[in-house]
């Protein structure tokens, strides 16, 4: 029964893999892979000098940082709001209404922000209503990170609510009748009881961002970014995406791909390694 499965998996994510030599290569498509000539870390280092890398890297890492920070909390924070209501209908529907946006197309998703944040959009009518001038949001770059990340809250927040209610589905309610025998208010039925639950949960999420924190939605970015805001808005896959795709420079890119994979590991890795020292929850 798994082997269809393996075997994709095998051969979409594994046997590509290969193509990372062309990295360590001046890659030519006539001579291809194995014919083209090696030239070691030259493009590793071509990277690192480049002018443009400090810029990238900076505006990735801050990017994933911000995300992480205002992302990450959301989905928790609705779960654990979502449990405390008493009406299932309700529930229901917030629950449906809040994870939707996460099965809208990024390329619908940055489309309605276009709409909504352009000069005769829906927030410059509000801006206008209260007496302000219209504002160019998405080209003025201070606006960027704050569209890019509450964008994908609003897409993100229902549907990773859903791992945390899974979470919290499986708590012995005794738990909580205990926790209110003993005194305790709905505050302290959080903090005591669903919190602790749910905090291997939690800790294993947030490894995993962790290990994402460069990964930054690169689609997201080339769907909304522009020349006025490539200061704060030009990340990794967006230069590689320049570079590579539209310059034809496939084994710089490649090279690039790797270096910020290998560091991402890296990240990974540590942060796995302090979870498991401080909180003995970990992935391996």
């Amino acid at each position: 029964m798994i082997l269809p499965g393996f075997l994709t998996v095998l051969m979409f994510c594994y046997f590509p893999m290969y193509g990372i030599l062309i990295a360590f290569k001046n890659y030519n498509a006539v001579q291809g892979v194995w014919g083209s000539p090696w030239v070691g870390l030259k493009y590793f280092k071509s990277f690192l000098h480049d002018p443009m890398a400090y810029g990238v890297l900076k505006n990735t890492l801050l990017l994933g940082l911000y995300t992480l920070l205002w992302s990450f909390p959301a989905p928790i924070i609705l779960a654990l709001l979502l449990n405390e209501l008493k009406s299932k209908r309700f529930k229901r529907i917030v629950q449906t209404v809040s994870y939707f946006p996460h099965f809208i197309s990024i390329v619908i998703v940055a489309g309605l922000i276009q709409m909504y944040v352009s000069r005769d959009g829906f927030i410059n009518d509000i801006v206008i209503f209260f007496g302000g001038e219209p504002v160019s949001f998405l080209l003025d770059p201070k606006w960027f990170r704050t569209i890019f990340i509450s964008s994908g809250i609003w897409q993100g927040v229902g549907f990773g609510a859903i791992i945390y209610l899974a979470a919290m589905s499986g708590i012995d309610t005794t738990l909580y009748d205990v926790a209110e025998v003993d005194g305790a208010g709905r505050w302290k039925k959080v903090l005591h009881v669903t919190w602790p639950s749910i905090r291997p949960t939690t800790v294993i999420l947030l490894i995993f961002a962790m290990g994402g924190i460069l990964g930054t939605d690169f689609q997201k970015v080339i769907l909304l970014y522009n020349p006025a805001t490539y200061s704060v808005s030009d990340v990794i896959g967006s230069y590689v995406y320049r570079q590579g795709i539209l310059g034809a420079q496939y084994s710089y890119t490649t090279a690039i791909g790797l270096f910020m994979s290998v560091i991402s590991f890296i990240i990974l890795y540590i942060s796995n390694l302090v979870s498991r020292k401080v909180s003995e929850t970990s992935l391996f």
